[in-house]
């Protein structure tokens, strides 16, 4: 924006939702520096100061009933030396008072998500955890967020976005040859636990996703990223890449089945149904057999039917093993 331009409504608005943690930040603040760090004039600026004085917390009935609840400056501080200062915040540093359980569950999402690329080196975050940890009503839990194996893909990547450049490593897909991709990185995301980049395969010559537990020896390329901007598919759009599998079940259990067989071929043979569908990775399939509580049948690929005996089977290991204790 420039300061000779006129100021469309939704801009004033969006100013002013900046403008009080701003003066919160400074505490005091002349009238020309903030002009300049909003890039308006300085009348703008003045104004706009002088307009949070009508702003705040409507009373019963929507009237505002007591001084405090509205915003207010040092008028006498303004008018004689050109000085901001906000002197009532209406409550915005108020810190919300959670329960440890509230404040160790958010915790835990803050942890997840700077583990994210591009969001590991916020300030932001870091000051988000230290607020959320006093705002609680007694100490919550410590908070671990375990280290998975993808975590040093995921650094690769957070490095590739910040200098721009594009990734390479070997991808090993379920019934497929092991690749050499170069991509350019442009989302990473969590899904059921699993994690997934999404980016431009210079292989493919089109944007692919990739399962992170897949992908080896991952390192940056001094190749620039000129893909970034491309459309990004839907995370579990069908793909070269996805498994082909069929599995068994009771026709009614297909509530239960939600989002797996949304986009599958079904049919239906007496009270049973076998359904053809894509998935990402054949290891999702433990988590499809762990809502039929046995009833659920996984056909093919072997590897998929043997993925998820495998992983009932050391279910029922760990039963063995606490009972013999």
């Amino acid at each position: 924006m420039t300061v000779n331009k006129p100021l469309l409504a939704l801009d004033r608005a969006a100013l002013m939702m900046q403008l009080v943690p701003y003066l919160i930040g400074r505490g005091e603040v002349s009238v020309t520096e903030a002009a300049r760090d909003f890039d308006v004039t300085p009348d703008l600026m003045r104004g706009m100061v002088e307009k949070l004085t009508v702003i705040g917390l409507p009373g019963d009935g929507g009237f505002w009933q007591l001084p405090h609840d509205l915003f207010d400056i040092d008028w006498d501080l303004l008018d004689a030396h050109d000085i901001i200062s906000i002197t009532n915040t209406v409550g915005l540093e108020h810190a919300p008072r959670l329960t440890a359980r509230e404040a160790a569950a958010l915790l835990a999402g803050l942890q997840l998500a700077r583990t994210l690329p591009g969001v590991s080196d916020s300030g932001i975050v870091q000051d988000l955890l230290s607020k959320l940890s006093r705002g609680a009503s007694s100490t919550p839990a410590e908070v671990i967020v375990a280290p998975g194996p993808v975590d040093d893909a995921r650094d690769v990547v957070d490095q590739a976005l910040k200098t721009a450049v594009a990734v390479s490593f070997t991808y090993k897909a379920p019934d497929a040859a092991t690749t050499i991709r170069t991509v350019d990185p442009v989302k990473v995301h969590i899904a059921g636990g699993q994690w997934y980049l999404q980016g431009w395969c210079h292989l493919r010559q089109s944007m692919r996703t990739f399962h992170l537990d897949r992908v080896r020896d991952i390192e940056l390329t001094s190749i620039p990223i000129t893909h970034g901007e491309e459309p990004v598919p839907a995370l579990f759009a069908p793909s070269d890449d996805d498994v082909v599998v069929e599995v068994k079940y009771p026709s009614v259990m297909a509530p239960l089945l939600g989002g797996y067989i949304d986009r599958a071929q079904v049919s239906v043979v007496g009270d049973k149904a076998i359904a053809t569908l894509r998935v990402a990775d054949e290891q999702s399939m433990k988590r499809l057999a762990a809502r039929g509580g046995g009833e659920i049948e996984v056909l093919s690929p072997v590897s998929a039917r043997d993925s998820a005996a495998a992983w009932a089977q050391s279910g029922l290991e760990q039963y063995a093993a606490r009972d013999s204790r």
